[in-house]
């Protein structure tokens, strides 16, 4: 027995069928599978043992099978090990092999395109512009977002002054002075001016008459000429935690530099011009952001640049393309050991720009957080005495330093006035 069709949902459908037989197909490109692209945290590979159930023998039998397996034949966590080299110029890494840079940006979100907003994809756009392929990018879906939010604005521009041309009718008395423009028309009208301030009307040159190539030979041309010109930069904390965190990367350049030296060259390097080694001292830029980006690495979270919002890192909990960063980390230095206070003490660099740190650049801070959905995450971090650091154990020098971290959150009046306290008698 076969339920009746109501009439409302026959028709709909019959009305859908007649538009998708008379339009054009046209298909939105599908979203990349971010879930599967991006299932590897860090650029290792992990072994994970067989699920364990204590009342079935079987994964009894699956569990010792797979440590003796491994402990008889270890796989390795490291089958590629990625390459780059550094520019003392750009004070940073810089990886050009296609795979690597999609190796590293897969897997953990490292580096940035020096083309691209974050991804390095600029060779995927600028196909997508010539209508080579269809691939929807990150920079193609904020374009579509942006021109909606306009579509919208515009909307409700328009509708609010049909609104005050109807009501100043209403109270002139005089009926209808003209009739409102259709949406078509409007934004014909809006998009004839904004071409005409602009200067983009202009008249169709002979080129553009000329009679088109064939579409082969178009794209045959068009492909030839576009040259991958993006490369991935890695940051000195980033490049220094493949390298000596994961022991991912090495560099073309200083194929034989051990993890000590390169820790002594991105120490020189983190100041502008390079210091010498007598120079150096334990509140040395690269000691104290790397001690902080390899502490919220190892938490599971991934550190991201914080320029945009004024800050040092933002922390994502998944990656970029998943969410917003969660909150905006600011890293400041503290001087409590004993060594820092002794009369007649020179400050380092580092003491004095914390010195320029006031009541006033701190709410300035807080309020671009609050503006950005971010809670502002202040770091400090224990600087050791000179001494301290002076060892060649890396994990022994970054176990110096202390790390404190305090969530900031801007008190609003407005936002809490139900969640105050009562006022006692």
């Amino acid at each position: 027995m076969t339920t009746p069709t109501p009439p409302s949902a026959s028709l709909r459908a019959a009305k859908r069928a007649q538009e998708q037989q008379h339009s054009p197909d046209i298909r939105r490109p599908r979203r990349p599978n971010y879930n599967y692209i991006h299932r590897n945290p860090l650029p290792l590979n992990t072994f994970p043992l067989p699920a364990f159930v204590p009342h079935n023998p079987i994964s009894w039998l699956r569990i010792a099978f797979t440590v003796l397996w491994q402990t008889v034949s270890p796989p390795s966590s490291h089958d590629i090990i990625y390459e780059g080299y550094f520019d003392q110029a750009s004070r940073s890494v810089h990886v050009t092999e296609p795979k690597t840079i999609r190796a590293l940006w897969e897997m953990g979100f490292f580096g940035k395109g020096i083309l691209s907003r974050s991804e390095p994809n600029w060779l995927d756009q600028e196909k997508t512009r010539l209508g080579i392929t269809d691939r929807e990018t990150i920079e193609l879906m904020r374009d579509q977002r942006r021109k909606e939010r306009d579509r919208m604005k515009m909307d409700r521009a328009r509708a609010e002054r049909e609104a005050i041309e109807e009501q100043q009718r209403k109270e002139a008395g005089t009926g209808l002075l003209s009739p409102p423009l259709t949406p078509a028309e409007n934004e014909e009208v809006s998009n004839t001016a904004s071409e005409i301030s602009n200067g983009a009307a202009e008249p169709l040159s002979q080129s553009s008459m000329d009679p088109l190539l064939d579409k082969d030979v178009q794209d045959e041309a068009i492909t030839a000429e576009i040259v991958n010109q993006e490369h991935l930069q890695l940051s000195l904390y980033e490049a220094y935690f493949l390298h000596y965190g994961l022991g991912s990367l090495r560099l073309s350049n200083m194929p034989t530099a051990s993890s000590l030296d390169l820790l002594t060259l991105f120490r020189q390097h983190s100041y502008f011009p390079p210091v010498s080694l007598a120079d150096l001292s334990p509140d040395d830029p690269f000691l104290v952001y790397y001690a902080v980006y390899h502490h919220f690495r190892s938490l599971g979270w991934v550190v991201r640049d914080g320029i945009k919002f004024s800050v040092d890192y933002l922390l994502y909990e998944r990656g970029l393309v998943f969410s917003h960063a969660a909150f905006a980390v600011m890293i400041i230095p503290s001087y409590n050991d004993p060594y820092w206070k002794e009369p007649g003490r020179k400050p380092t660099s580092m003491q004095r720009r914390k010195g320029s740190r006031d009541w006033s650049w701190f709410h300035c801070i807080n309020r671009v957080q609050t503006k950005a959905v971010k809670t502002l995450v202040l770091c400090y971090v224990e600087i050791p005495p000179p001494d301290a650091v002076k060892g060649e154990d890396i994990g022994q020098i970054f176990g110096q330093y202390r790390i404190r971290e305090f969530c900031i959150k801007r008190w609003s009046p407005n936002r809490n006035r139900g969640k105050m306290l009562p006022r006692s008698k």
